[in-house]
């Protein structure tokens, strides 16, 4: 079948022509279109986006290709000298995955595993839906419009769990929602492992129909190989997140996350190819630049680019240790106050003060908390350790839960969804932490097992009760008192 553009419509001319202009392949949705996009009204459909309304006309050729150009020459946006001085993308293989191998003890799923459900039914449906996209086909406002739009549907959740390496898994996620969050992130995933994996996919990757709205979140640094992951989790998901602020060494040596920020075409390049070919939008979690200016127009050439979304973490590339460095409010105030879509902050949110404080005053549409959850899962339910409870000047009273109860919930939703024993490990250690500087010969125990059950965890913790152990969790107190770092109510 031949698709040929009707003589009353220039506007496909002109349309093809911006395509070739933005350097988009003939390889790509508007050129290449399987048949399953060319609805029988005759309109053609790319992702999220109606194109044009076509005639057909029978041919023995099965190709799509409306026309060709030789050579056609990418355009490059107008940057800043800053962004001028970026290395030119390139395609580079990431190193090994952000984690264990997959063979050890601790790799292994803590019971039998679940596969995802197939695609929904209305996929297909959604993938013809016109509603959102943000495509160079729609005008700067209705990319903006649409961000919104998805952002309103999914009821603009402001309490967000951050993706987390290890920690953000599933059990952890629903631990974090039953206790007050709205939305949450998977662990970063590593795009090429995910996409030639399977068992790497299987256990990093799991979800339900309570786990929405979610965030799934990849690092890359090839869009090939970005999009390929991307498509194989966006039925299952709100939005596909680009990971472009991991710090860490392991980041720098596989050439992704915040050291992308030395390579700025290649993540617009990155985040075009989502936001061109993706049914659910894409959005960045960044880190900022030592200059505020940089910063401002980092995000805006993320939103120019596609991003529906922006979650800022208000550090440095450098500055790796939250408790050391705190993280900018005014710089995401500032990246708020300059770009249209929605935007996250992250940094600084160890209890619900922290969230109200940060919402005031940066104007942010949510926030996303990471280390002070792993400590306390229950910290968007008004809950807050000891250490923000006790002697904080505010008035609190034991909330009647402590960490034990949360990691018992928690290891209850790890044996009906199961994960790498290696998580669980590291969410015992978190949400114990406290007790186990009281009886360190517990943690002793449980360093010397090279292999966990669900039978020694759950003694564990009953051994702590044992041994009278209790560090509750606080709440605001509704008595007339200033508690003091005694616990006595004057």
């Amino acid at each position: 079948m031949r698709i040929d553009p009707p003589k009353s419509h220039p506007r496909l001319v002109e349309l093809l022509k911006r395509n070739i202009k933005h350097g988009h392949s003939e390889s790509s949705p508007l050129f290449f279109l399987p048949p399953k996009l060319i609805g029988g009204d005759g309109l053609l459909y790319g992702p999220h986006r109606l194109l044009m309304r076509f005639k057909f006309y029978s041919s023995s050729s099965s190709s799509f290709s409306l026309f060709k150009q030789p050579n056609p020459k990418p355009s490059v946006s107008p940057l800043n000298a800053f962004m001028a001085t970026s290395s030119v993308a390139q395609t580079l293989n990431l190193s090994s995955p952000p984690s264990q191998n997959l063979d050890g003890e601790d790799d292994l799923l803590c019971s039998e595993s679940t596969q995802l459900s197939e695609q929904p039914d209305d996929y297909e449906q959604q993938r013809l839906s016109i509603l959102h996209s943000p495509s160079g086909y729609l005008s700067e406002d209705s990319r903006i419009e649409g961000a919104w739009a998805h952002w309103k549907k999914l009821g603009q959740p402001k309490l967000i769990v951050a993706p987390m390496v290890d920690n953000s898994e599933l059990p952890f996620r629903l631990l974090c929602r039953k206790y007050g969050a709205e939305a949450a992130y998977t662990p970063m995933l590593h795009s090429r492992i995910f996409t030639e994996n399977e068992k790497y996919r299987s256990l990093e990757f799991t979800t339900c129909k309570e786990d929405r709205p979610l965030f799934v979140q990849f690092c890359a640094n090839d869009p090939d190989t970005l999009l390929e992951a991307a498509r194989r989790v966006e039925p299952y998901c709100d939005y596909v997140d680009i990971n472009l602020g991991c710090p860490q060494r392991i980041a720098r040596r596989g050439n992704y996350g915040a050291f992308l920020m030395d390579k700025l075409p290649l993540v617009r390049n990155l985040v075009e190819k989502l936001a061109l070919n993706l049914n659910v939008p894409v959005s960045c979690k960044i880190r900022v630049f030592p200059d505020l200016q940089d910063t401002i127009n980092y995000a805006r050439m993320l939103e120019d680019a596609g991003c529906s979304l922006l979650a800022v973490h208000g550090r440095t590339r450098d500055e790796k240790d939250g408790k050391k460095f705190r993280a900018s409010w005014n710089t995401i105030k500032a990246v708020k106050n300059a770009v249209r879509i929605p935007v996250l902050a992250n940094g600084n949110i160890r209890h619900m003060d922290d969230v109200q404080n940060c919402l005031e005053e940066t104007g942010v549409d949510g926030v996303l908390s990471a280390e002070s959850l792993l400590e306390n899962p229950a910290l968007f339910a008004g809950f807050r350790t000891a250490e923000w409870g006790l002697g904080s000047g505010e008035y609190m009273e034991d909330g009647k839960l402590d960490q034990a109860d949360l990691l018992v919930e928690y290891l209850r939703l790890c044996e009906k969804y199961p994960v790498p024993w290696r998580m669980i490990r590291a969410h015992v250690h978190k949400m114990l932490g406290d007790w186990f500087r009281i009886h360190p010969q517990v943690r002793e125990d449980l360093n010397a097992q090279s292999k966990l059950s669900f039978e020694f965890l759950y003694d564990m913790v009953g051994r702590l009760r044992e041994l009278g152990l209790r560090i509750p969790l606080y709440v605001e107190s509704t008595q007339v008192g200033r508690m003091s770092a005694n616990g006595i109510v004057t």
